[in-house]
């Protein structure tokens, strides 16, 4: 698999973080976890019941030291937001999550939060500002910044 990084772009691998000094194509040999920036939600940011359980599963992912207790949390804000949701598709998503967090598939479960996030927007009346942008060369695996369906395990 090959990513590819813009100048000053950050990628966490493995629990480490690596800054492209410039224009970046790395290849990937085996098998490792990783998040490109685009990604990563700041603290700041997690200002949504949705928000405030990616960021604890992004760090499950991302900081291995922090791991269980991000785990723990993330197991009590997504009980809290079952007993709190009606919304059909919030559910099933949550729903897809814990069993994902039982096999430990952390990135599948970031994938089905964000997947969420409109939604919630819509709930809260809120508009959603998501600048992510995902660009893929299928024939070459390549991923540039951040798609939502890069294998990362």
């Amino acid at each position: 698999m090959y990513l590819t990084l813009r100048s000053g772009e950050r990628l966490y691998l493995n629990g480490a973080v690596l800054r492209a000094d410039r224009k970046t194509r790395l290849e990937l040999l085996n098998d490792a976890i990783f998040l490109l920036e685009t990604h990563i939600l700041q603290v700041e940011d997690a200002d949504t019941p949705l928000k405030q359980l990616y960021f604890a599963a992004q760090i499950m992912m991302i900081d291995p030291s922090n791991a269980d207790r991000a785990r723990y949390m993330f197991l009590k804000l997504h009980k809290k937001l079952l007993q709190t949701t009606s919304d059909i598709i919030i559910l099933e998503g949550l729903r897809s999550c814990i069993r994902l967090a039982e096999e430990r598939h952390i990135f599948h479960i970031l994938k089905i939060i964000r997947s969420l996030f409109l939604q919630e927007a819509k709930i809260l009346g809120k508009t959603l500002n998501d600048n992510a942008i995902c660009v893929t060369n299928p024939r070459e695996r390549e991923y540039i910044h951040g798609c939502d369906d890069t294998p990362h395990r």
